[in-house]
């Protein structure tokens, strides 16, 4: 077994990076605090290749730029699982994720070894060994780490290049490598990491209950609180709570004195930022009606294209039993109705397009 090295000084990192130097993959984790935070805070940052295990220290070093160039290297392959919030931190320190990417949770997908698998049981599943749970809940802010926290840390990337080099062989002999490339590399999209304001209105809880002009206003007052959360580096609870966004859209109150009558709007930010909230509001009634988002709604279809839905269903179920995989994992209703709708569908993309295969993909469209 490798012994993972804790890296805390400027010279270490340097001898590390150089030992990884012209490595084809390197495995990827992190650990990070957000609780308190909107952007996740950083506290450890776990490597392993071939012949090496670190656990690097951010919060200990004066700079992680070696290491940056050597995982923004696109020569090399970085390998996580889950990889989203792992690379979010990265994107907001550089303005992008380091890729090439391969994500063991995503080819667990796609291999039928589970939907939103988890590392350690994946590992159990695939390498048949079990991983403590015992620090799943660590405050990674702490110093010093204790020596097992660490152990438990290195174990994050200890196992993902045998996951890697068995998921790769699995998937070349579908013939599903290049397809999942795809997957991998919306993964590295920065427009899945940079803060959209006046689209997080969609996340809100309980937004359905709201109807015209409410949406709109809902899509202002959720921005706002998105502005504000970034501003500040505060959770967007701690701004304004979605219970407090869903009355206010829904009241849509004119004055200081209707938003006293609110019970979800605490008064310090009734008193601070009133006649902002007042403002916005202001700004969605005076958008015309075709401006106001729409609540999600199912595809148009033609009634014959209605009638093959079921059909086309029950083609996916013969093609997922065929792979050993789920078929809500390939595809559900409204992912076959937006595809006979000219809609965007993942059917189009990555391993679900190759698993269904282009003639089946156009004869679909087709219809």
């Amino acid at each position: 077994m490798i012994a993972f090295r804790y890296i805390a000084d400027q010279p270490a990192l340097a001898d590390l990076c150089a030992d990884l130097r012209g490595t084809a993959w390197l495995a990827l984790d992190t650990e990070f605090i957000r609780e308190s935070t909107y952007y996740p805070r950083l506290c450890l940052i776990q490597i392993a290749s071939a012949d090496h295990i670190a656990c690097i220290d951010p919060l200990a070093l004066p700079t992680l730029e070696p290491l940056l160039d050597r995982l923004y290297d696109p020569a090399t392959t970085k390998i996580l699982h889950s990889a989203s919030q792992d690379l979010e931190i990265f994107f907001h320190w550089r303005g992008a994720v380091p890729a090439p990417i391969f994500d063991t949770q995503l080819a667990a997908l796609a291999l039928g070894q589970g939907n939103q698998t988890g590392y350690a049981a994946l590992v159990q599943q695939l390498l048949g060994v079990d991983l403590a749970k015992t620090h799943t809940r660590a405050d990674w802010r702490r110093r010093p780490l204790p020596s097992e926290w660490l152990a438990y840390a290195a174990d994050d990337v200890r196992h993902l290049p045998e996951l890697y080099q068995r998921q790769r062989a699995a998937l070349e002999q579908r013939g599903w490598l290049a397809a999942l490339a795809e997957d991998f590399a919306a993964l590295a999209d920065p427009a899945r990491y940079r803060p959209q304001p006046l689209a997080v209105w969609q996340r809100v809880r309980e937004q359905q209950r709201l109807r015209g002009v409410q949406r709109a206003a809902l899509r202002q007052l959720a921005a706002w609180r998105e502005e504000q959360a970034i501003a500040c580096d505060r959770p967007r609870r701690w701004i304004l709570d979605d219970a407090a966004l869903i009355d206010l859209a829904r009241r849509l109150p004119e004055t200081l004195a209707d938003l006293q009558h609110l019970p979800d709007l605490p008064a310090m930010t009734r008193h601070r930022h009133g006649e902002t909230l007042l403002a916005r509001i202001a700004t969605a009634r005076a958008e015309p009606p075709e401006c106001w988002p729409d609540p999600p709604g199912r595809p148009q279809l033609s009634p014959r294209q209605a009638a093959q839905v079921d059909d086309l269903l029950g083609q996916i179920e013969e093609r997922a039993c065929q792979y050993r995989i789920s078929p809500q994992a390939l595809a559900d209703r409204r992912d076959v109705q937006n595809l006979l709708a000219g809609l965007d569908s993942p059917l189009r993309h990555g391993w679900r397009a190759a698993a269904m295969g282009r003639e089946w993909l156009e004869r679909a469209i087709e219809r």
